[in-house]
């Protein structure tokens, strides 16, 4: 295969379909989504014999127990990879959506507008459903999309898309505006990152290697975030009990993922109380703790955590605790340490939830609460195609609305400039 003249062939369609899908209304748009939920529910039988070719392959290459799991298509994750179609269907259209307007002294009508972004080029990892799940949002917000999924995942992807790209026929929307790089071959992102004035935007959605690479190897703006290094801080003034109950959910619901908790902060002033209740917890949990030299002389038996456990996204069981003299420090750690992606604090005192939401300079902050909510469809914003921790464009979960973009449409009657 001739790479750069594949991906050449990719892009340009890409970029003939958005002004297609860019024009589509909302009605047509929603018609090929029902569509799609459709097909892919009609071909579950060959999803699964696909996938099933995938978990072979990962079987074979002694892929962990962990990576199979996400990597499998049982009849409820298709029909979920359906309903979610189906639920993106039923959003708020923001293409067209007026976000604001005035009339000037001279007459001149004035409006700002949402419009797609154009063509987005998605790389990502392991799960089959986002192969069906970028499509979607991407279909709705009126861009042209180029999905590269990852090696061990590619017979279900080309499945699934082959069942996207039959609906978009039956419904008369092109084809084109879902794109699947069809070959594991990695010689060809290299180009696809590269391809300005054809892509618009690349999403990476996976490891930090992953999207470092991205990000060092492209030309095309790149919208991501590299890890989650998550804080709660359970203040003076907190309802103990309920930091216990914020905290292990934090860390324990699902510690693989970039919203889980991985520094918690404690004032001193509660430490020893508090300490006393959440540490037999983490240890029931089998979390593995370590802590500044405040937190070690209040739990024994725990490890030293250096400078470097301060910045590490552990993505597992393992948390580190410091003790804090004031709501000041836990922030300036946080800024400090922090990724920019999820932080919270747990306190009944209101000047103190203000400060703290006014000063954490991240994605999102949370007020008694797990960072756990850090998600667009726990936000109700239906779905997400990933979080951003960057701060141009878009920042947080990107939903229907971060996949646009907007434009200035003036409207006068013969005006001209002094």
């Amino acid at each position: 295969m001739d790479i750069d003249a594949y991906v050449s062939e990719l892009v340009t369609n890409a970029r003939a379909a958005s002004a297609i899908i860019g024009r589509a209304s909302t009605a047509q748009k929603n018609r090929a989504l029902e569509a799609v939920a459709r097909s892919i529910l009609a071909g579950g039988e060959e999803l699964k014999a696909q996938n099933r070719k995938d978990l072979r392959a990962a079987e074979e290459a002694g892929l962990s127990g962990a990576m199979i799991d996400r990597l499998e298509l049982s009849d409820s994750r298709i029909e979920g990879m359906a309903a979610a179609v189906r639920k993106v269907a039923r959003l708020k259209d923001p293409v067209g959506r007026i976000i604001d307007g005035w009339t000037l002294p001279n007459g001149l009508k004035v409006d700002k507008v949402r419009t797609p972004l154009g063509v987005i080029c998605m790389i990502y990892e392991s799960r089959p459903n986002v192969t069906a799940d970028a499509a979607s949002l991407c279909l709705k917000s009126g861009n042209a999309v180029i999905l590269r999924g990852g090696k061990e995942a590619i017979n279900s992807n080309l499945a699934i898309h082959r069942q996207i790209a039959r609906a978009c026929e039956e419904t008369g929307l092109d084809p084109r505006v879902v794109q699947l790089v069809e070959t594991t071959d990695r010689a060809a992102v290299a180009p696809l990152l590269r391809a300005d004035g054809y892509v618009d935007l690349v999403i990476p959605r996976g490891g930090k290697g992953l999207i470092r690479a991205v990000v060092e190897s492209a030309t095309v703006p790149v919208i991501k975030h590299y890890e989650g290094v998550c804080h709660t801080y359970v203040d003076r003034d907190a309802d103990l009990e309920m930091a216990v109950s914020v905290c292990r959910h934090a860390k324990c619901q699902r510690p693989g993922v970039c919203n889980a908790m991985e520094t918690m902060l404690v004032h001193a002033d509660v430490a020893e109380e508090f300490l006393g209740m959440i540490c037999p917890v983490f240890q029931q949990e089998g979390v593995q703790l370590r802590g500044c030299p405040a937190t070690r002389e209040l739990v024994r038996d725990i490890r030293e955590a250096t400078e470097e456990d301060w910045r590490t996204e552990y993505l597992d069981l393992i948390l580190s605790i410091r003790v804090v003299d004031s709501l000041g420090e836990a922030i300036e750690h946080i800024n400090r340490y922090g990724s920019g992606h999820s932080d919270a604090i747990i306190t009944n005192a209101l000047p103190a939830a203000r400060r703290f939401l006014d000063e954490v300079d991240s994605a999102a902050v949370f007020v008694n609460t797990t960072t756990r909510f850090h998600d667009g469809e726990q936000f109700g914003l239906g779905a997400e195609i990933g979080i951003s921790t960057d701060k141009l464009h878009a920042r947080g979960p990107m939903a229907l609305e971060e996949l646009t973009t907007y434009k200035w449409r003036v409207i006068g009657e013969g005006q001209l400039r002094e």
